[in-house]
């Protein structure tokens, strides 16, 4: 283990240089974290469809328990149990920006130098019009279950259930289960529980209460997480390692027209519609996933209806609850409905990322609303939510609860219909059956994989011999 010991201790050095001024030490963190003896217990896995560009390239990395799809170049990284997943980088010939044509000059690839992954999920394209074939990660370490979505970062820490999404971060920290997408970030601290999301058309920002945070998810002193989520989560960690130990599964039974991971975890008494997608890393248990619905990586739905062409953002739970027709439900949110005590939400509504939702009474939301915070009950709904169509009148500034939104409510719906309807459309929801509309759900069926294993043992045990897989 004596390389990996030296690659992990180079990464946070070379983080911490970058998180000088907020005088943040990525050691606590990192030496807390890593279970050396596992790091040889679980191999990596690269997915190969013919419908994504293949070229994968790793170097002196530690990738145990780890998912790649597309093209990805790795170079003295640790990557943990996480999913690096490129079905939507762009290819050869797309255009990054409809309003300043450049054509990419070549396939969109996965570049992470010097950085350490821990059960996190890397996906979509960037969106960075600086280096639009390559989507960067340098210098960063993510801690448990964090997201990075569609967003390049150079030498940042992510705190565990954190998300970072469309956009790009240079230097800086962001608290457990914050979530922010404002374009560009420089050397700042964002601080635990906060949902900012900024365009130039509108700003919406809320955070969780201190004492929500010590209840759900936070983190001790050593910078591990701890809270009712983390417990939810980790203690469905060994479903999981199961898929890694069997070589051959019983295929589960799902129309012609969906599309099912070998590496998600489903339980009995689940019904599988037409144009479904479960990526890798999903929990589906005694659950009706309606046509056209998807559980995106590291989500949970467990004794639940989601009625059809429902949108379930990477790390989502829900638990007993009945979900819409197409509703879409944010990243790492929490809907924690009870079997006496349902929750039920209504056809169109649009569940903000981070939100928790924990009732001990059934709970009722109405159709096309929008939702956000913690909720408990009754009264809580109406302090954290909107009917849509009244948002789209907002002009200016307004506070709802903890809520504050300022610009236009109207743009602020068409985007996120938009991007609805985007989500939609990629996992291949609208497959009318004649090969139109494919996405996801269609392309992921027939995808293949090659399990690459580290060294056993010696001063190398832990790591990954250089390898390249080419087409």
């Amino acid at each position: 283990m004596d390389n990996v010991k030296l690659l992990l201790d180079r990464i946070t050095n070379r983080v911490n240089a970058n998180l000088k001024e907020f005088q943040f030490d990525t050691h606590t963190f990192v030496d807390n974290t890593i279970e050396f003896d596992k790091l040889t217990k679980f191999y990596c896995f690269y997915g190969i469809t013919s419908r994504h560009p293949i070229y994968f390239n790793f170097t002196n990395s530690c990738m145990a328990g780890s998912y790649f799809l597309g093209k990805a170049n790795v170079r003295q990284s640790c990557i943990y149990k996480s999913d690096v997943r490129g079905d939507e980088l762009k290819r050869k010939g797309d255009i990054l920006d409809k309003n300043n044509p450049l054509p990419l000059v070549d396939d969109e690839v996965f570049v992470i130098t010097g950085s350490l992954l821990y059960k996190t999920l890397v996906h979509s394209n960037s969106h960075n019009p600086e280096t639009p074939e390559e989507f960067t990660i340098r210098n960063t370490i993510s801690a448990h279950y964090a997201n990075i979505h569609g967003s390049t970062l150079e030498g940042c820490f992510l705190g565990p259930f954190a998300t970072v999404d469309l956009m790009n971060l240079h230097s800086c920290v962001l608290g457990a289960f914050s979530y922010v997408q404002a374009d560009e970030f420089f050397h700042r601290k964002i601080e635990p529980g906060v949902v900012w999301i900024e365009t130039k058309s509108f700003k919406f920002k809320f955070k969780h209460e201190q004492d929500v945070l010590d209840k759900y998810i936070g983190v001790n002193e050593k910078y591990q997480p701890r809270g009712l989520i983390y417990e939810f989560v980790d203690e469905k960690e060994t479903e999981y390692e199961r898929l890694f130990e069997v070589v051959d599964l019983k295929p589960i039974k799902a129309p012609a027209s969906s599309a099912v991971n070998r590496y998600a975890v489903i339980k009995p008494k689940t019904e599988i519609g037409a144009n479904v997608l479960i990526s890798q890393r999903a929990y589906v248990e005694n659950s009706k996933m309606g046509d056209g619905s998807n559980a995106q990586e590291n989500t949970f739905i467990i004794n639940s209806h989601l009625e059809g062409m429902c949108i379930t953002a990477h790390g989502g739970k829900i638990i007993n609850a009945f979900i819409g027709l197409k509703t879409f439900v944010g990243f790492n949110s929490f809907l924690f409905g009870k079997e006496h005590a349902k929750l039920t939400i209504g056809q169109g509504c649009i569940v903000m990322p981070h939100t928790i939702i924990d009732i001990k009474e059934p709970l009722n939301i109405p159709k096309h609303l929008l939702v956000w915070g913690y909720i408990t009950c009754t009264s809580d709904l109406a302090k954290n939510s909107i009917p849509i169509d009244e948002l789209r009148g907002f002009r200016g500034a307004e506070t709802i609860g903890d809520m504050t939104f300022t610009g236009s409510g109207e743009e602020f719906v068409n985007v996120f219909n938009h991007r609805i309807e985007r989500i939609l459309e990629a996992n291949g929801a609208y497959c009318n059956g004649n090969g139109e509309m494919c996405g996801h759900a269609q392309d992921d069926q027939q995808i293949s994989f090659n399990t690459l294993q580290p060294y056993r043992s010696g001063g190398n045990s832990g790591i990954y011999p250089t390898i390249r897989i080419l087409p």
